[in-house]
């Protein structure tokens, strides 16, 4: 059995970027639409500034289907057979990739292009997923084995290779890929603990924590520059790091409970979400790091506009992010410049353009997805 995504059913929206300075910008929101359901997800925006994600394409039912947002259009990708697709990451080149159900209800990763959608082959089982292609089309996963594992895998012309692991036996997952073909993602070792990882020239290493038993990674740059969650001592926190020359850095400036960076742009400017009191529970917040200071996005965008960011899930180099939580769920995207951030999750149904862009969560639905942004261990 899969995890399901935690952050199904949001708005879909575009964070755009007013100023050059992060510590002064300010955010609009331009909302996606669907495809002809209630709900919407953004999950990337690639450096055409071309949004990928899922949308539910009637009022009723779990029928979502992958889509493209373009120049204001919303596009459906359509399906392997199944009811089912998720479009996960994208090139300039207009290569979607993600992962769709079959007419039999097991999953495949996709790739689409040029108006056609194509399974990947899997690593031996009946499952497959795809979260991110490079500039090459190169691609990256994660896959079940014929001894029914998951496993990370890269997918490189017409070949599929398993990552490998870390010494455990509970598997690997593949997030991440940049222009030289390096991955990350995260893998058990033999003490059962998962360690993030940098996957290079066929072979796989640690990145290490932050004084506790855990980490994972979820995006690299150009640079080689990672970033990801890791554990403190006695795992009493979880922070957002940086890694980069061999040292992974704590870059939760605000020394949250819980933060995790999900996406790094080629200026190393990172975004994710942190924790935050609300009262006796601790509510999730979208951030930006840059120039050493995680901040609060949701002080970047106009007073009493409705929103509540909590995520921000990717950056585009020098562009957007992508990912918020709300109470609805809807998609919207922001214009470009250069420092764009893409956000999912809010609470509403939007996105502001030029620097983030979002989705919202629907706290009394889930999904079949078996594919969650960060796995809940």
């Amino acid at each position: 059995m899969h995890n399901v995504h935690p952050f199904r059913l949001v708005p879909v929206m575009l964070l755009m970027l007013a100023s050059s300075l992060v510590s002064a910008q300010t955010y609009t929101i331009t909302y996606l639409g669907t495809l002809g359901g209630n709900t919407s997800n953004a999950h990337f925006i690639n450096s055409a500034g071309v949004v990928v994600g899922d949308s539910a394409i009637k009022k009723t039912g779990n029928a979502d289907h992958a889509f493209t947002y373009n120049a204001g259009k919303l596009t459906d990708l359509g399906t392997l057979g199944g009811e089912y697709s998720v479009g996960y990451g994208s090139n300039a080149s207009g290569s979607v990739v993600g992962y769709s159900t079959l007419a039999d209800g097991t999953y495949r990763a996709f790739q689409y292009s040029n108006g056609v959608m194509s399974a990947l082959p899997t690593l031996g089982a009946n499952y497959g997923a795809a979260t991110a292609v490079n500039a090459s089309g190169q691609i990256v996963g994660q896959s079940d084995t014929s001894g029914n594992v998951q496993s990370g895998f890269i997918y490189s012309n017409g070949v599929i290779t398993d990552l490998g692991n870390l010494g455990g036996t509970f598997g690997t997952s593949g997030y991440g890929i940049n222009s030289a073909g390096q991955v990350v993602g995260y893998s058990y070792n033999a003490q059962g603990n998962f360690l993030a990882f940098l996957w290079q020239n066929g072979s796989m290493s640690s990145l290490g924590t932050l004084g506790g038993d855990w980490s994972k990674g979820f995006a690299i740059n150009d640079a080689g520059q990672i970033t990801g969650q890791a554990y403190l001592a006695k795992n009493a926190k979880a922070h957002a790091f940086v890694y980069s020359n061999g040292k992974l850095q704590d870059i939760d400036t605000n020394n949250s409970t819980y933060s995790d960076g999900d996406a790094i742009n080629s200026s190393g400017v990172i975004v994710g979400e942190m924790t935050v009191k609300g009262g006796i529970t601790l509510n999730y917040h979208a951030f930006v790091y840059s120039g050493g200071k995680m901040q609060d996005l949701n002080g970047l965008i106009p007073a009493k506009s409705g929103w509540l960011l909590t995520q921000a899930a990717g950056m585009q180099r020098c562009r957007a992010d992508r990912g918020l939580r709300h109470h609805q769920q809807k998609a919207a995207r922001l214009p470009t410049n250069p420092s764009e951030i893409n956000c999912l999750q809010t609470e509403r149904a939007r996105v502001l353009c030029r620097a983030l862009l979002f989705t919202s969560f629907l706290p009394s639905q889930s999904s079949s997805s078996p594919l969650p942004r960060r796995v809940q261990s």
